[in-house]
């Protein structure tokens, strides 16, 4: 069994296609679908059912992803082992993290970052969707919630403080339930984040008159008076 031929295994069962994981690896078709016949061949067992719709695993194919992936972490550690004995410091750096944590935390450090490593060339994905480091979608995650992927390294990097926002001469909100006061929240999506879930059970009775998954968006319509918002200070704190 070859490891390239394994790296073909991977990028169709991720891929779905002999195409797209072709375009993926920057190999031909035909050299992926002869790589992936004797991968087959040598383990006695198709991997894929071939349907219109694309590659679909087996179940012979889905217990042999697992352990493909385990491969595939095991040979990147050994590249990440021996890379970090360069005298350079070079190549591509993949960073995902929030959208406001990016803009408002994060560029800075970027900016230094590249300014002190110039040949590493820096992609900061701003989503709302947790990329997978495993399968090397990024590099480097900053979250708010701890990970739960295996074989990933994770360290506290900071305490990040939040506020209680309102426009300037608008009605604030005193002791009591919130009744007659209107909130900024997040979209249903991330029901149950700290502060979501502390602003609910301060203001219980308060009507949430604007959600958002965009916290740049949440200070905005906070900033125009459309209602009490609990943002990140760093963000907050610029309005």
């Amino acid at each position: 069994m070859e490891w390239s031929d394994l790296r073909v295994f991977l990028g169709v069962a991720r891929e779905g296609s002999l195409g797209a994981a072709a375009r993926k690896l920057a190999q031909s078709q035909p050299t992926m679908g002869r790589r992936l016949r004797a991968l087959e061949a040598s383990v006695g067992q198709p991997l894929f059912q071939r349907t219109a719709a694309g590659f679909i695993l087996t179940d012979e194919g889905s217990a042999m992803l697992e352990h493909a992936e385990r491969i595939e972490e095991e040979v990147l550690a050994i590249e990440r082992r021996l890379a970090s004995g360069a005298q350079h410091v070079e190549g591509s750096l993949r960073v995902t993290c929030s959208d406001w944590f990016g803009a408002h935390v994060l560029s800075p450090v970027l900016a230094e970052f590249a300014s002190s490593h110039p040949r590493v060339d820096v992609e900061l994905l701003t989503e709302s969707r947790f990329l997978s480091l495993a399968r090397r979608e990024a590099d480097l995650a900053f979250r708010i919630r701890p990970f739960v992927e295996p074989d990933v390294v994770s360290r506290k990097l900071l305490h990040m403080p939040y506020r209680v926002y309102v426009r300037v001469g608008s009605p604030r909100p005193t002791a009591g339930d919130g009744a007659g006061h209107s909130l900024i929240g997040l979209e249903s999506g991330f029901s149950g984040t700290p502060d979501d879930s502390w602003l609910k059970h301060a203001l219980p009775n308060a009507r949430i008159s604007f959600r958002s998954n965009n916290r740049d968006v949440q200070a905005r319509m906070c900033q125009l008076g459309a209602g009490i918002a609990v943002l990140p200070q760093p963000l907050g704190d610029g309005l």
